[in-house]
């Protein structure tokens, strides 16, 4: 599985799509974003994407946890996002 990973540059709308076309494919997405800004993206992220589905009668659950990721062979700690699909 693909993981989305969400910097504070990152389009929310573009974003959205990925997490749509994940979502649909799978019935489930993952997303990282380690930062406050970062996090701010992936969240509008998964409003966007929860309009993009749900005319099709489905509803987005994200489920937020801790990650522990490397960032230039230095330790840091992230949020991982994981989104599936409720119909």
């Amino acid at each position: 599985m693909e993981v989305l990973k969400i910097s504070s540059k990152s389009n929310p709308n573009s974003v959205a799509g990925a997490i749509a076309g994940l979502v649909k494919e799978n019935n489930y997405a993952e997303m990282q974003a380690i930062g406050a800004g970062a996090l701010n993206q992936a969240v509008k992220a998964i409003a966007i994407a929860r309009g993009f589905v749900a005319p099709s009668g489905v509803d987005l659950v994200c489920v937020p946890a801790f990650a522990e990721v490397q960032v230039e062979g230095e330790e840091r700690t992230g949020i991982k996002l994981i989104i599936e699909a409720r119909k």
